[in-house]
């Protein structure tokens, strides 16, 4: 009984042998300490973490449209249709091939 009013009354930090007690105490603190920082600093990568690779999803959604829309373009009937209007038709000849010995 004797010792848990002694813990209560925090005699262990104003006793002969206090300065062992505090050092440890502030040794504790300190791990305390480093431990929270530690855990919000794996916090915040694992948001940053999550940011990119939702940036990633978007730009490759993006790529992916513009490949499509690329390919669109490049297809031979549409740039017939496109060229119409202007008067260019497709050549009704083959090429000729010239050969340089």
């Amino acid at each position: 009984m004797k010792k848990i009013i002694s813990l209560l009354n925090i005699e262990f930090l104003v006793n002969e042998g206090a300065l062992k007690n505090w050092r440890m105490i502030f040794f504790l603190s300190t791990l305390a300490l480093i431990m929270i920082g530690s855990g919000h600093s794996a916090d915040g990568k694992i948001f940053r973490i999550a940011q990119l690779n939702d940036e990633i999803k978007y730009l490759k959604s993006q790529f992916i449209e513009g490949r499509s829309q690329l390919m669109d373009r490049k297809m031979e009937s549409k740039i017939i249709t496109q060229l119409r209007d202007r008067g260019v038709k497709p050549a009704t000849q083959p090429p000729v091939k010239i050969v340089v010995k």
